[in-house]
């Protein structure tokens, strides 16, 4: 069973940046296609990015499309966010899912098995 740690969240400026990391305790880490999701108040989640497990293919929501990357060092069980050119409506608590290889790319939250507990980003104008 996966344990996931998020962090890297905060409070940052329009137009700033935030690397969001997200460890595994899990040490087979390196099967899961893992993902990234984002909550605003009185909103659903919804998808940010993905990635697959050999971090060979990627997949972002339109709205992070150009400003974030998702990318993952299996070495070290960790996957990262880097978001730039941040923007108000980004702000959100962030957190980090991990599920088969096969949930890779999927925009739903019910395709992932491992959750972390969020990291709040705050983006102000």
């Amino acid at each position: 069973q996966a344990q996931l740690v998020e962090s890297g969240g905060g409070l940052v400026q329009a137009g700033g940046s935030l690397r969001l990391s997200c460890a595994a305790s899990q040490r087979t880490f390196s099967n899961y296609a893992m993902g990234w999701f984002r909550q605003a108040p009185g909103k659903e989640r919804e998808f940010v990015a993905a990635i697959s497990w050999s971090g060979g293919s990627t997949n972002y929501a339109h709205s992070v499309k150009g400003r974030f990357t998702i990318s993952r060092d299996n070495a070290k069980n960790t996957v990262y966010l880097q978001m730039d050119s941040l923007k108000p409506e980004d702000t959100a608590v962030y957190y980090c899912a991990a599920g088969p290889p096969l949930s890779y790319g999927s925009t739903w939250p019910t395709s992932y098995t491992y959750w972390g507990q969020g990291t709040q980003v705050t983006v102000s104008t």
